[in-house]
């Protein structure tokens, strides 16, 4: 092959993937349009439906309704149009508003994401799973395991007052300063661990490392990893932070130490030494003030009230080497919310 054709095949090579850039662009912007308008046009269905068996006093009959109107569109408009998609269709025109919908397909969320967060009952967790998808751009699947894995229940936002839980959201949605507390979680799932039985803080640092890509997923988007037995020397005296990292969205170093057993007053003093050598010596120019995370081994929600934790840098929440059922994050979220009640009228 002589010097002209290499320089022809070399040219053509170029002009090819260009061109095929170009097309996948094109379809990528075809592909979210088609989303949008689907989307739309989904929820609009919904509403008309809604409205035609409400305003009408024909909820008695509303499945025969949407059997009859699921084969007259499916032989005009052919498959697509059948009652499940339907009950979809009324069931997100039910859970959201039109300003919601019109946001969500601006951040590219798909209708499989509205009609999965549509069957929740409660408003709030609505609004929050929506939210945390715009914002951490789940797929689909994702969205599904973390419902699954009851996220709301477990995310520290959970046990405040549904007013900070809506300014927080309301905030979120417009990408402005992000509440911590929809970062932090009151329990972690470890199960990926293999822990068992009798184990130490040093076998659960050690698993962690090993499994750094699940416990960064579990912890959530935008931590990354920095060190680890991070040195902390103070008056000649060294000290070991289990694990360092840092936060892209906060801006902030995020110190975590692990711990065996409940939580204990004296863990807090020495997370403050931690977190105020990091402020000293290792915080940059534009970050924030660095955040403690106390990760330990069992749960003591009353403890962690009373010294009000949750309204500093410091957080403190419980890991599992197993999968509880659902109940059990549940009962958790219940417990703390009578508790915050409790001290609250005091």
């Amino acid at each position: 092959m002589d010097k002209l054709e290499l320089k022809f095949q070399k040219d053509i090579s170029q002009l090819f993937e260009s061109i095929s850039t170009l097309i996948g662009e094109a379809r990528q912007r075809v592909a979210v349009s088609a989303n949008a308008e689907a989307t739309i046009l989904n929820y609009k269905v919904g509403v008309f439906v809604n409205a035609f068996i409400l305003e009408g006093n024909r909820a008695p009959y509303g499945k025969q309704i949407i059997g009859n109107l699921s084969l007259m569109l499916t032989q005009k408009f052919g498959s697509g149009w059948s009652s499940k998609h339907l009950f979809h269709c009324l069931r997100t025109a039910e859970s959201f508003s039109e300003e919601q919908i019109v946001s969500a397909v601006q951040r590219q969320l798909s209708w499989t994401h509205l009609k999965t967060v549509a069957y929740e009952k409660d408003e709030l967790k609505r609004t929050f799973y929506l939210e945390m998808a715009k914002q951490q751009r789940w797929n689909t699947r994702t969205l599904s395991e973390q419902i699954d894995k009851m996220l709301f229940e477990r995310t520290a936002i959970a046990a405040k007052p549904p007013e900070q839980i809506e300014q927080a959201l309301k905030e979120l949605n417009q990408e402005e300063i992000i509440n911590p507390d929809l970062i932090f979680k009151s329990s972690y799932v470890l199960d990926f661990l293999g822990l068992r039985n009798t184990y130490s803080e040093k076998d659960v640092e050690t698993a962690l490392i090993s499994n750094l890509q699940q416990f960064i997923m579990e912890l959530g988007n935008g931590f990354a990893f920095l060190e680890r037995q991070k040195r902390i020397s103070v008056d000649s005296l060294d000290y070991h932070l289990d694990l360092l990292f840092y936060h892209r969205k906060l801006k902030s170093l995020v110190a975590i130490d692990l711990k065996l057993g409940k939580f204990k007053p004296e863990y807090k003093a020495q997370m403050e030494l931690y977190l105020r050598w990091l402020q000293k010596n290792e915080m940059q120019a534009g970050e924030e003030s660095p955040i403690g995370l106390l990760l330990c081994s069992e749960g003591n929600t009353e403890h962690v009230e009373l010294l009000m934790l949750d309204n500093n840098q410091i957080k403190v929440a419980q890991y599992l080497t197993e999968l509880p059922d659902k109940q059990w994050f549940a009962d958790k979220l219940h417990r703390s919310l009578e508790i915050a009640k409790m001290n609250l009228n005091e």
